[in-house]
């Protein structure tokens, strides 16, 4: 008992400074993204660096919950991964200790971890959301600072254009003008001037110009129509100094919390499932009070007729408009046609105006909705990929025995960036209203649990299936490498080969390789492809045939004869039966990208099958007169 907590005690130690670590990495690119994405806000508006660093605090106190996941990811497959490389892992195994049971204190610790998040998430997350969300719509709010280029028109100034055409190094700007249009530009003013300065106030809410021999135009107000060709008037001033005092507040102004306090992202659980009921509750009665007056209007109000006749005889007259409609319009003028087209274009205009308000608002509220439910699950999904990342990465580092930053860093991207494509796309088809909130939420959480049952099943059972070397000798034969067969001269021969019996069976079957070769010269067109059988039986009889005189004349005490037999390659036969079912056949032929990857990749075998049999056939050749020069040797 005291051996297995020792055992705890080292994979915790291994584990957690490998978690501190990729943490800390993880969060920084979290946070870099956050500033690449914000960059714009910030740079040049003068804000003073506690605003800033107040702004990355809670950038990265947001990005927490899902730097955890990747973290956990990235370090357990590195600390098995690790383990598995140093052959540690190896000897856990080998004194009996199952994978699970050294999976055990990692596990209790990413349970312990996805709770810690979800209590980050609902506790402390939404008033950090509100305070950093606060702080950027602020950054947008601010004015930059104000800088005034040379040689082109500066918009930065509200209501104002400025131009300058040259600045000295003490702050003087030369040949300026100024287009003053806060008024309007009915009210246009245009000052020209030799030269000025421009500073802020010591309050930084205006900006002071001065300016040095210049002239200004202002349009003067007129009664008349400005359609009429006739020249404004405008009024001429000559200065030799002037200032203008302009309303340009360069403070940074903190916006009040409280226009963040309704969002979905700054409440927690217990407020989110009150909004979403209480809106839910509120928008169902909405509905079933107006649908009764809005099926009113559109087919009670058409059909069913509202007036009150004092005789039987009156009332039926006026529902022959609707029994018989098409005689009695044949029978009116044109203008009391066009009245009636035109009375019912404008009410269904307006039942369709109406409907579209109502829909609308419909649409926003239940937007809403979806948008407090989505937080709401992602609290769960996000404290739960935690330990779902875990049984995805021990497994795969046991599986993969490479530990470093190489290969694990290269799965744990390829894995995260998956399941965060995953969870976008759900979060887009739930938001848009197109699945339910949470089959959407939950989508990405159902792919990586079934990754983890799956790699967590293999490494315990030690499977080679997805090993990685088993991997590289599959591709590695698919693309041409071969397995060499490998025979030495037998030291007691029990029968000695029949030569003329087997060059008799060679011969046999270099014809049938022949016949086989010219039967598969061309490669079958794509629709042709999947019409075929998929069989191999020429093949396989082949092989058999083959492999029945190479292990005849494996008992021969010639050396040259035992070393021909060397150069015959390996060929395994692969079972494409499956093939030739229906069903395969319909879904490669649909799903085009399958079919064409399956057919080129037939392509390609047939094309090292009929390379395979050509040198057999050259070495049938060169056997059979190893043969001939060895039983000539003998007879003399």
């Amino acid at each position: 008992m005291f051996r297995i907590k020792r055992l705890y005690f080292f994979i915790l130690k291994t584990f957690l400074p490998l978690l501190l670590a990729t943490f800390s990495v993880v969060l920084f690119i979290l946070l870099m993204q956050f500033l690449w994405k914000y960059v714009d806000e910030m740079v040049g508006k003068g804000v003073e660096m506690k605003i800033l660093g107040e702004m990355f605090f809670y950038a990265a106190l947001s990005s927490i919950p899902l730097a955890l996941p990747l973290a956990i990811l990235l370090a357990s497959l590195m600390t098995f991964g690790n383990l598995g490389e140093h052959l540690e892992l190896l000897a856990m195994k080998s004194s009996g200790i199952s994978l699970l049971r050294i999976m055990k204190p990692l596990i209790v610790l990413s349970i312990f971890i996805s709770g810690i998040s979800f209590f980050f998430q609902n506790n402390i997350l939404p008033p950090a959301n509100a305070k950093l969300w606060t702080i950027v719509w602020s950054l947008k709010e601010k004015s930059p600072e104000l800088d005034i280029p040379e040689g082109s028109f500066c918009k930065a100034i509200p209501g104002y254009n400025v131009y300058v055409r040259q600045k000295d190094p003490n702050g003087l700007l030369h040949g300026m003008m100024i287009y003053d249009y806060s008024k309007g530009f009915n009210e246009l003013v245009v000052i020209v001037a030799d030269s000025g300065r421009i500073k802020v106030s010591d309050d930084k809410k205006y900006l002071v110009i001065t300016l040095y021999k210049g002239e200004s135009f202002e349009n003067m107000k007129t009664s008349k129509s400005r359609y009429k060709q006739e020249q404004i008037p405008y009024a001429r001033q000559t200065f030799s100094a002037r200032d203008i005092l302009i309303s340009f507040d360069s403070n940074f102004n903190m916006a009040d919390e409280s226009i963040m306090q309704n969002r979905d992202i700054s409440k927690n659980l217990n407020e989110l499932r009150i909004f979403v009921d209480s809106v839910s509750i509120e928008n169902d009665s909405v509905v079933n009070s107006i649908s009764p007056v809005f099926i009113k209007q559109v087919y009670a109000s058409t059909f069913k007729q509202e007036k009150s006749y004092p005789s039987t005889t009156q009332a039926q007259a006026d529902t022959t408009y609707i029994n018989d409609f098409e005689r009695l319009f044949k029978n009116k003028t044109l203008d009391q046609k066009l009245r009636i087209f035109e009375d019912a274009k404008n009410k269904i205009e307006r039942l369709n105006s109406d409907y579209m308000m109502r829909k609308s608002m419909q649409e926003q509220t239940l937007r809403l909705i979806r948008g407090h439910q989505i937080e709401i699950y992602k609290k769960y999904a996000l404290s739960l990929a935690c330990l779902l990342f875990f049984f995805i990465g021990a497994p795969l580092g046991a599986i993969i025995r490479k530990g470093g930053l190489g290969l694990p860093a290269v799965i744990s991207i390829f894995l995260f960036v998956t399941y965060y494509t995953i969870d976008l796309f759900g979060l887009k088809l739930a938001r848009q209203g197109v699945v339910p909130v949470w089959q959407g939420m939950w989508m990405s959480s159902l792919g990586l649990a079934a990754l983890g049952v799956f790699l967590t099943y293999k490494a315990v059972n030690d499977s080679v299936m997805i090993s990685p070397d088993a991997w590289k000798d599959a591709l590695q034969r698919l693309f041409g490498k071969k397995e060499v067969r490998n025979y030495v001269r037998k030291e007691l021969i029990m029968t000695q080969p029949d030569y003329l019996e087997d060059i008799r069976i060679i011969e046999n079957w270099d014809a049938k390789a022949n016949q086989y070769l010219a039967e598969n010269k061309r490669f079958p067109f794509y629709i042709s492809f999947w019409k075929q059988k998929f069989h191999e039986r020429e093949l396989k009889e082949l092989l058999a045939s083959m492999e029945h005189w190479i292990e005849d004349l494996r008992n021969s005490n010639e050396n040259l004869v035992i070393g021909k037999l060397m150069d015959y390659p390996v060929m395994a036969p692969v079972r494409l039966d499956f093939l030739n079912k229906s069903s395969v056949r319909w879904t490669c032929l649909i799903l085009f990208p399958l079919g064409i990857s399956i057919y080129l990749l037939a392509i390609l075998r047939q094309k090292h099958i009929n390379n395979d049999i050509k040198t057999m056939l050259k070495v049938n050749e060169e056997v059979r007169m190893a043969i001939d020069s060895c039983q000539l040797i003998n007879e003399q």
